[in-house]
């Protein structure tokens, strides 16, 4: 079982479950599967960043794999998005609300982990932004489009500012609950402003103003 403290925790395994639902409502949008990919895709959009992340700092099986909780709310999570994904659609708000909160909890959790392992900062925050969107990526990938990591808002930016900070105050000797909520506070602000305005990671030179949101960086 996680020995996260119990706030982390919650945002955490509920992180976990709007991946799983949100993972699996973009593979229902993306590809025409059966119950089995729908919720397989969500699942792997919840666990797999935290698989890579364990894979690569040999903690072994991934830490996802010893608590029930998460795999069970990443695959009741992808069960519901193939159960009721047109009725889904209208309440997508809370849906991204939820998927930014998992985004946060991820880029904290991922970082501390990696640091706990004796990893340095560089490292660790490169670890954070893989934990939070390294399942999307994979998800994206599995049914060929291009990663919504590199194509759509701010994502993988509010990952970096959330992982890095809570590398910086575990490096300053200062982390603690305070210190991982405001990182992940400050994670979910940019990313959930980022889609409330409709900001963007800068393009090349040569692509602004030629295409839709879907061609900027994340």
């Amino acid at each position: 079982m996680s020995s996260e403290p119990a706030p982390l925790l919650a945002l955490d395994l509920a992180g976990t479950f709007a991946f799983g639902l949100n993972g699996a409502l973009t593979a229902v949008r993306a590809a025409r599967l059966d119950v089995v990919g729908v919720v397989v895709l969500g699942m792997i959009t919840a666990l797999g960043g935290g698989f890579i992340r364990d894979v690569l700092i040999d903690s072994l099986p991934p830490a996802t794999l010893l608590d029930w909780r998460y795999y069970t709310l990443a695959a009741v999570g992808g069960l519901l998005a193939f159960a009721l994904g047109k009725h889904l659609r209208r309440i997508e708000t809370p849906i991204i609300v939820l998927d930014a909160v998992g985004l946060s909890a991820f880029a904290v959790i991922g970082a501390s982990t990696a640091l706990d392992s004796g990893l340095g900062f560089a490292p660790a925050v490169l670890l954070g932004v893989i934990t939070a969107v390294g399942g999307g990526t994979i998800r994206d990938v599995l049914v060929g489009r291009v990663p919504s990591v590199l194509s759509s808002g701010l994502y993988a930016i509010p990952a970096l500012v959330g992982a890095a900070l809570t590398a910086a105050t575990v490096e300053t000797g200062v982390y603690g609950l305070p210190a991982a909520l405001g990182a992940a506070t400050l994670c979910f602000l940019i990313r959930v402003l980022g889609l409330r305005y409709g900001l963007n990671a800068p393009e090349p030179p040569e692509t602004r103003g030629r295409g839709g949101p879907d061609e900027a960086g994340g």
